[in-house]
C-alpha cells in the first residue's frame, strides 16, 4: 500500500508540475492575494483535480473518446476562456490590480479556478486519461492508495505554489505586479493559441 501511494504521488507530481494554465493562475492568485486568501485558489484547484482523478479511476476516460464532438467543444471553450484571461492580464493597470485585490471574494476565486481547471482539455486528458488508466492498471487492493497518492500530489503542489507566490508577492511593487500580470497574460495566450490550433486540426 505504501509503495502504491508513493508511486501515485510521483506520477501526480510528474503530470502537474510542468507549467500550465492552472499553475499560472494559482501562482498569480498567490501573488495578487497572498495567504490566506490564495488558499481559496488552492481549494478550487485541489477539488477539481480530485474530482477528475476520481472520474478517471471510475472509467470516465472512455467517455472522452466515445462522445462525438466533446473534444472540439472542450478545446474551443478552453481557448476562448484562456484568451479572455490572457487579454485581461495584458491590459492590467496598477489601479485595476489594487481594485481587484480589494474586491476579491472566495466565490469569485473558486469560480475562476474551477473554470481554468475544467476548461483545459489537456489537464482533463492528463488527469482523467493518464492517471485514470494508471489507477485502473493497479491491482484492485492498491488502487485506493495509488489514487490517494495522486490526489495528494495536487494538493501539496498547489499549496507550495501559492506559498511561494505569496513570498514573492511581498517584494512586488505596483509596477512589478503589472509586468508579472502581463507575462502571465502572454503565457495564457500561448496556451489559448495552442488549444485553438488543436481545435482547427480536430475539425479537419
Amino acid at each position: 500500500m505504501t509503495a502504491a501511494f508513493f508511486t501515485g504521488l510521483a506520477l501526480g507530481f510528474a503530470l502537474i508540475i510542468p507549467i500550465g494554465a492552472q499553475n499560472v493562475f494559482v501562482f498569480g492568485q498567490g501573488v495578487a492575494l497572498g495567504m490566506p486568501r490564495a488558499l481559496w485558489a488552492v481549494l478550487g484547484a485541489g477539488l477539481c483535480d480530485t474530482l477528475l482523478i476520481v472520474l478517471g479511476a471510475t472509467g470516465a476516460s472512455a467517455l472522452l473518446d466515445s462522445v462525438p464532438g466533446l473534444r472540439p467543444a472542450m478545446l474551443a471553450a478552453g481557448a476562448l476562456f484562456l484568451a479572455y484571461l490572457g487579454v485581461r492580464s495584458l491590459r492590467a493597470t496598477p489601479e485595476e490590480l489594487e481594485e481587484a485585490a480589494g474586491s476579491w471574494s472566495p466565490a469569485l476565486v473558486l469560480r475562476r479556478t474551477a473554470a481554468v481547471s475544467l476548461l483545459n482539455p489537456h489537464a482533463i486528458l492528463d488527469t482523467v486519461g493518464v492517471l485514470g488508466a494508471a489507477i485502473t492498471a493497479q491491482a484492485a487492493a492498491a488502487r485506493p492508495a495509488f489514487a490517494a497518492g495522486a490526489v495528494s500530489a495536487s494538493w501539496v503542489w498547489f499549496l507550495l505554489l501559492a506559498g511561494a507566490a505569496t513570498a514573492m508577492g511581498r517584494f512586488m511593487t505596483a509596477r512589478r505586479r503589472v509586468w508579472f500580470d502581463r507575462i502571465s497574460g502572454v503565457v495564457l495566450l500561448v496556451f489559448a493559441v495552442w488549444l485553438a490550433v488543436e481545435f482547427v486540426q480536430v475539425l479537419r
